[in-house]
């Protein structure tokens, strides 16, 4: 299985008062973490979206473990956990600098018309992607 880590430097901004992240922030940082994914396995989301394809979330799972706190750096770990042609679901771990686990999560898509909102079958419509994301889950 393909695990791809991306390092967040804890900003101000995405803390709350108590110097620690807001919770929000950590899905923002799953998307970073999906689209590092998605690079290293040599495409671009927004290439998708230029075919009139959008991959909306249909489902979202997030565990928060320990805090993280402006000034320290964030490794997020991304994979995909399962992958069928229609449905994928990244798996993400957020790590501490001392490599604890932050937060652990998981994100369901799927890829569907702009227009319609119907989804598609990767497989036929990229079939690059497909190639790659089965090859990516083992």
């Amino acid at each position: 299985m393909k695990v791809v880590e991306k390092q967040i430097e804890v900003r101000y901004a995405e803390t709350d008062q108590m110097g620690v992240v807001y919770h929000a922030n950590y899905l923002v940082w799953m998307e970073v973490g999906r689209t590092e994914l998605i690079k290293q396995l040599g495409f671009h989301y927004a290439d998708m979206e230029k075919e009139g394809i959008i991959s909306p979330v249909v489902d979202l799972q997030v565990s928060y473990k320990k805090p993280l706190h402006y000034g320290e750096t964030a490794t997020v770990r991304t994979w995909i956990e399962s992958y069928d042609g229609i449905r994928v679901t990244y798996g993400y771990e957020i790590l501490t600098p001392d490599g604890e686990i932050a937060v652990t999560g998981k994100s369901q898509h799927v890829c569907v018309k702009r227009d319609t909102f119907r989804p598609i079958v990767i497989r036929k419509y990229f079939p690059d992607w497909h190639e790659a994301y089965e090859r990516a889950k083992k």
